[in-house]
């Protein structure tokens, strides 16, 4: 069954060097941004991105709301849980297990979503995620579009969704 058998990702040795990788974390999948030749590399705990200049800059996979993988021009875009500027990446195509890596990782991190009960146009989600290298449990609020957190109806469904969602996985 060698068909089923991943080739280990191959990093050059200033990148593998750069991640400084902790014990029990390992890579999983790497692709070079065509645009800034960052290695963007997704370890089991980490998304982490090696700029050119050697800078790594590593967020763990509950910090990550969101991605979009287009598969036309091999891009890959990140929201992030606490409103960063999102990341973008292109890659040629590459050998590589990035994209699927990606999204088996962020779902790995998340127990339990549910959207909050607003009115109107307004949206928003109470998510437990599972920290990968701790496996602690975290509550995370997402606001989207039209709903402010000062405001008081939105105040009320997040506390009460963050109750019933804790209660759901036994934080409380």
């Amino acid at each position: 069954m060698s068909f089923l058998k991943r080739s280990k990702p191959q990093l050059p040795r200033e990148v593998q060097h750069q991640l400084d990788l902790p014990k029990g974390e390992r890579v999983l999948a790497s692709a070079v941004d065509k645009l800034t030749s960052a290695y963007v590399v997704a370890t089991n705990w980490h998304l982490t991105v090696v700029s050119a200049d050697g800078t790594a800059t590593a967020r763990p996979w509950h910090d990550v709301d969101a991605g979009q993988w287009e598969s036309q021009t091999w891009s890959l875009t990140v929201t992030w849980i606490d409103g960063k500027r999102p990341g973008q990446w292109t890659f040629d195509e590459q050998d590589t297990r990035l994209p699927e890596t990606f999204h088996e990782r962020v779902r790995a991190s998340i127990v339990l979503a549910e959207e909050l009960p607003l009115e109107g146009r307004a949206k928003g989600r109470v998510v437990i995620r599972r920290d990968l290298q701790t496996d602690k449990l975290l509550t995370q609020t997402v606001l989207g579009r039209g709903a402010r957190a000062d405001d008081p109806q939105v105040q009320d469904a997040v506390a009460r969704t963050k109750e019933f969602v804790e209660d759901a996985v036994g934080l409380r």
